[in-house]
Parts: structure tokens; sequence; C-alpha cells
């Protein structure tokens, strides 16, 4: 990803676009960053070798320079009044929150985001699941307007379980995933930053778990999967439990944030909470779909002394123990502290 000066160049940008928009003390402070980090990520997308990353890239341009826009014109509004409050220009606040959620890709702003990711390379994927989303979420918690992210959180978490259903291309599928996970992001920002922090960390290190996998052996197909893993049960096993974990089923790792988010918000809006959770369980639905076809169809038989000789990088070995084995060595962890 990283294997010339320049490509290096627009990534370290990239980043300190993203820690100017967070730090900054003013609103036009924070759209420069957003800029900044827009205008560096589009040649990190653009690939010459590659005509539909061009493709994605121009549509990732078209719909953040509306986002940008819609954010400069609420700025300039809110600035004509010296002791500007969202609380006076309630429907300024949502505007602002529409562009925040619009860069993000959440529903019901989330129709770019999938066909954005269908023309990237696995890498770039990755940072537009992960990254890209640290500095508008950061940005919306300073103006969260409550019942405005209700119907979002619901929005996406809907969205992102049916959008998921009938995908066989990965890349789509990994979108949809990161829409319905962005609900659950949204829904910590209620009660607090650090909640959205444990969160995030854990649905990226799980995303990078999968993507990682992909990225070694360059499927993009559940097609590819059936037919190259088919040699190598063990990392098809850990494979499709990574995909539950990210789902959200005990006793994987990905259930964690999930317990967190239900325990600290049910006592608050235990409504929501439901529909969140009910919501989720569609997700899981066509995730268990999936590992059952896997596991138990597309399958072939090999010899049980050939499996412990395959030659696995130690990375993804070591992404998998934690997307496996996570939650159980967290809870060992607090037994004995």
């Amino acid at each position: 990803m990283f294997n010339n000066l320049t490509n290096f160049t627009f990534a370290l940008i990239l980043m300190l676009g993203s820690i100017l928009s967070i730090s900054s003390n003013s609103w036009l402070g924070a759209w420069m960053g957003l800029e900044i980090n827009l205008l560096s990520f589009i040649p990190l997308l653009s690939n010459l070798k590659n005509l539909t990353s061009t493709e994605s890239s121009l549509k990732y341009f078209i719909v953040q320079a509306l986002a940008s826009t819609t954010l400069l014109f609420v700025i300039l509004l809110l600035s004509f009044n010296q002791n500007y409050s969202f609380e006076y220009y309630p429907h300024l606040n949502i505007i602002l929150n529409s562009a925040l959620l619009m860069k993000m890709g959440a529903a019901p702003f989330h129709s770019w985001f999938p066909e954005v990711m269908e023309g990237l390379s696995w890498s770039m994927s990755f940072i537009l699941m992960t990254w890209q989303k640290i500095a508008p979420m950061i940005l919306i918690s300073y103006c969260l307007f409550h019942k405005f992210i209700f119907f979002t959180i619901v929005t996406s978490i809907l969205v992102g379980s049916i959008g998921g259903i009938n995908q066989t291309n990965l890349r789509s599928l990994m979108a949809y995933s990161s829409i319905n996970h962005l609900g659950w992001m949204l829904s910590s920002l209620l009660i607090s930053l650090n909640h959205w922090m444990v969160y995030f960390l854990f649905y990226s290190t799980l995303s990078l778990s999968i993507v990682h996998t992909f990225y070694q052996f360059n499927v993009f197909y559940f097609s590819q999967v059936f037919s190259m893993l088919s040699n190598m049960p063990i990392l098809k096993f850990s494979l499709f439990c990574n995909f539950l974990s990210l789902g959200g089923l005990p006793p994987f790792t990905g259930f964690l944030p999930k317990w967190i988010i239900i325990q600290n918000l049910s006592v608050t809006n235990s409504t929501l909470v439901t529909m969140m959770v009910i919501l989720t369980l569609i997700t899981l639905f066509f995730y268990i779909r999936l590992t059952y076809s896997a596991l138990m169809i597309n399958t072939t038989l090999i010899s049980w002394n050939k499996l412990w000789h395959l030659n696995m990088p130690n990375l993804t070995i070591l992404l998998n123990f934690f997307s496996l084995f996570g939650l159980i060595l967290i809870m060992f962890l607090f037994v004995i502290l």
C-alpha cells in the first residue's frame, strides 16, 4: 500500500487532517481538517492499473464534496450570530448532523458506500471502514441531536442487516456490515466517548483480521473463499468464526462491546436497545447461513495429518486468535484482577 514515498506522504497527510479536525477549537478548523483528509485520500484511492478504483474515487469525491459544502454552509449560517447555539437553531443542527453522517456513510445517507467499496483494494477498503470514520464520529458527538440520531441508529442497523443478506461480493458485505456497526457506534456516543472508543477499537481489530485474510489470499467473492480455502479447513474455520464474531455472537470477541453498550444503554433507553438487538439478529442470520454453507456443504475431505503443516502468516494467526478467544481471555483477566 505504501510502497513509495508519494503514497506514504499522502497517508501521513490523511492522518494529520483527521487529527487537525478532531483537535480544532472551531467548526471552520474542523472543516479544514476534513478537507485535508479528503484531498489526501483521493490520490490513495486512484490506481491507474485498476479502472474501478478510479471510478470509486470519483464517486467518493462527489459525495464528500457535497457533504463538505453542506457542512460549510451550516457553519457560515451559525457564524452570523456570535453567540450561536444549537438549542436555538435545531434545524441547522439536523443539517449539520446529516452532513457528518453522509461523510461516514451512515443510513439514510449510505447509498454511495457499498458502490465505492466495490472498486477498492482491501487496504483502501479497511481505511475507508475505520480511519475515515474517526473525525466525523467525534465531531458528531459535539452536536448530537438525539431524536434524529435515534432514527439514524435504527435505520443504519436495519439497512446494514437487510442489505447484506443476498451479497456475494465480500467488499459489499463488509460495507453493509460497516453500516450496521455505525448504528452501534452512534448509540455508544449516547453513553460516552470512551464507550465509542472501546467499540471502535474492537470493530477495527475484527475488521483487520478478516480483511487481512482476504488480502493474503486475494479473494473478493464467496465462491473464491469456498474453493481456495477448501484445502485449508483450519483457516476456513477461523475465518468464518471471525464473521460470527463481527456479527456479535457470544462467546466471541465481537459480543463484548455490544454487551457493554446494551448494559449501559438499557438503563436510559430500553426501547432503542431492544430494536437494535432484534435488527442485529438479521445480520447473525446470514452470517450463520454462510458459515453453515462453508463448513458443512462446500467442503472437501482432507487428510488430518496435513492440517498442521499449513503455512499461514503469523499476523493472520494472531488476529484470528484475538477474534476467536479474545472474550475468554478478557474474562479470565477480569477474574485474576
